[in-house]
């Protein structure tokens, strides 16, 4: 410090006070509470998303008019059906993983089963009855389970599926490179799976899902016989197969840009990390059930940059008609195995027994 500094600042500690003290009754003025948004965050979150690929299909309708498709992007498209198709069953399998490694023994088809049949419902209001449906399966007397679950334990294993398939998707991301840092932040969240992490994580996630469903009173009444998830360590086993799951439905969105001759090659990783963290956002932002409109509108704004928007649009559109399309065929195809079942001859088992 000079010394004409020095100077001036000990002038002004002689000019101030000797006893000079904050009085101790000092407040602050309260700011305003933001007023709630009419009907809660989702339903805004929703119509955001949508009008977003609403105003893309105004701006980009007549090149998407002007799209056509040829005898071989048909059949991109047919493959990209039946790769999604595989991907639920991938889906119920890994779930089937993740009982097994909460120490529950699972009849592998019946829990494949009941995770396709119930998948469908995630699209009705409120994003939450195919979690409930599979938590009272869980829980009844005709379980795909040895025994019966307890309500602790099937909110549990319902809540690690979509968790698992998340950080798995998001793991995918930094396969298009570094992204200015967003791939480093996405591997984040493996962190989260470490027990110290997710142990307190599943209680807090437990009690509200409990809460929603109705079922505070019976998870309060029932005693704690869920094992430790920390007790098992890391979830490595469940998390590969969510992680086959996410490449699998890759693999079908793969299928929707070839038939549009976007270039996929060299590119495939740059793909990979925009679907991964599309995917992400569609699962777990509180949006429209399903994540329509926030898959679409996160894919637009993070690959719209380098690529044509219009053929971009309508990658996007024919991937949400496909698995649309394809949750509702495994949906039926249950259907119809639940009812050739009960007329199948008592003598002729209609599923595998549970594992050991």
């Amino acid at each position: 410090m000079s010394r004409w500094s020095r100077f001036r600042l000990d002038g002004l500690r002689r000019r101030l006070p000797a006893n000079l003290s904050w009085p101790s009754n000092l407040t602050w003025p309260a700011l305003p509470a933001l007023p709630a948004l009419p009907g809660g965050l989702r339903p805004w979150i929703t119509l955001g998303s949508i009008g977003f690929v609403m105003a893309a299909l105004l701006n980009h309708g007549r090149q998407l008019v002007q799209l056509r498709l040829d005898g071989q992007g048909w059949l991109w498209l047919l493959l990209g059906v039946g790769l999604s198709l595989f991907s639920l069953v991938m889906n119920g399998v890994a779930w089937g993983v993740v009982l097994r490694w909460l120490g529950l023994r699972p009849d592998w088809a019946a829990v494949v089963e009941l995770h396709v049949a119930t998948n469908l419902r995630k699209f009705l209001p409120g994003g939450i009855w195919h979690l409930a449906s599979r938590v009272q399966r869980l829980r009844s007397e005709d379980t795909p389970l040895d025994t019966p679950a307890s309500t602790s334990t099937a909110l549990v294993a319902v809540l690690l599926d979509p968790l698992l398939a998340a950080v798995a998707a998001l793991a995918l991301v930094p396969s298009g490179g570094l992204q200015s840092g967003l791939g480093l932040v996405c591997l984040l969240p493996l962190a989260l799976l470490l027990p110290r992490w997710l142990d307190p994580l599943l209680e807090r996630l437990e009690r509200r899902r409990a809460r929603d469903l109705g079922l505070e009173e019976e998870l309060k009444q029932e005693p704690s016989a869920m094992p430790s998830t920390g007790l098992r360590g890391y979830p490595w086993p469940p998390l590969l197969a969510e992680l086959a799951f996410v490449l699998l439905r890759f693999a079908g969105f793969c299928c929707c840009v070839r038939a549009f001759d976007l270039p996929l090659g060299p590119d495939a990783p740059v793909w990979l990390a925009g679907f991964a963290l599309a995917w992400t956002a569609g699962l777990v932002v509180p949006g429209a059930p399903g994540g329509l409109g926030v898959f679409e509108a996160v894919l637009l704004l993070r690959m719209g940059v380098a690529l044509p928007e219009a053929s971009l649009l309508a990658v996007a559109l024919s991937y949400r008609l496909i698995v649309t399309l394809t949750d509702l065929l495994a949906a039926g195809l249950v259907s119809l195995d639940a009812r050739l079942a009960r007329k199948r001859p008592a003598g002729i088992p209609s599923s595998g027994t549970p594992s050991q």
